[in-house]
Formats: structure tokens, C-alpha cells, sequence
């Protein structure tokens, strides 16, 4: 294997990891539109979409709270992923740790909205704050390895 495979595999986690957290993102939006269109959107509601939260129903309400919380989510944990790439592509091998908090955030970020979607709220709060956590390992590693 030369360098750039084994690169490629070194770098493949905080990759998809970061592809799979945007699917994630992506499901939150799903399910906020499903609300929407069973909140019976019509087409002047177009003119002002969140004036019609009030006729979300209460699942409708949480899954337009995780979507806000995904973009939140997201925005923190991209670069973080892009960090660890960039770490590896400087030469710098990252613990085994951060292999996994790049495969768990994604899953964390499924079963947050999951369980706010149901009203599960301590696990709710629990996939937060692991999902958080693994966005935080990957800057940490990441940084650490480069300094």
C-alpha cells in the first residue's frame, strides 16, 4: 500500500463522519417539513413559515427544535472533522479515540433527534451532550496535533 491509500484510509472516519453528520442535518429538515405539511401547509403560508408554528402539531414543534439544533450541531462539528483532516494529511496520526468520536457523532446526532422527536428528554440531553463531546475530542486531538 503507498502513502496516499493509507492516507486515504487514515482520513476516511473524520470524512464520513462529516458526510454523515450532514445526512443527519438532512433528516432533521425531512422531518421538519413533514410538520409542516401536516400542519396543512398552504400556499400563503409561504409568505411567513414560521407564523404557522403555533399549528405544528407537538412532535411537529420538536422536530422543527432539532432541525434548528442540527444546523447548531453541524456548524460546530464540521470544522472540527476537517481539523482531524488536516491533521492526518500533515503527517499526524490521530489516537484511536478520535476514530471514534468521528463514528459516533453522526449516530449521536440520529439519536438526538430520535428521542426529540418522541419527548425522550434526558436521553435527549444525553446524545447532546455525547455528540458535543466527540466534536470536542476532534478539536482537541486535532489541534493537539498539530501545535
Amino acid at each position: 500500500m503507498d502513502l496516499s491509500q493509507s492516507m486515504a484510509i487514515n482520513v476516511a472516519p473524520y470524512v464520513w463522519s462529516l458526510i454523515l453528520s450532514f445526512a443527519a442535518l438532512l433528516v432533521s429538515i425531512v422531518l421538519l417539513y413533514i410538520a409542516r405539511f401536516s400542519a396543512r401547509l398552504e400556499v400563503k403560508d409561504l409568505a411567513a413559515l414560521r407564523s404557522m408554528f403555533d399549528r405544528y402539531p407537538a412532535w411537529g414543534k420538536r422536530a422543527s427544535w432539532a432541525q434548528q439544533n442540527s444546523f447548531e450541531a453541524f456548524t460546530v462539528h464540521a470544522p472540527a472533522a476537517l481539523l482531524a483532516v488536516v491533521a492526518v494529511l500533515s503527517g499526524h496520526p490521530l489516537p484511536g479515540i478520535a476514530v471514534a468520536a468521528a463514528w459516533a457523532h453522526p449516530l449521536l446526532r440520529l439519536a438526538y433527534i430520535s428521542t426529540y422527536l418522541f419527548n425522550v428528554p434526558l436521553a435527549r440531553s444525553f446524545a447532546w451532550f455525547l455528540g458535543l463531546l466527540c466534536s470536542g475530542i476532534l478539536y482537541g486531538v486535532g489541534i493537539g496535533a498539530l501545535l
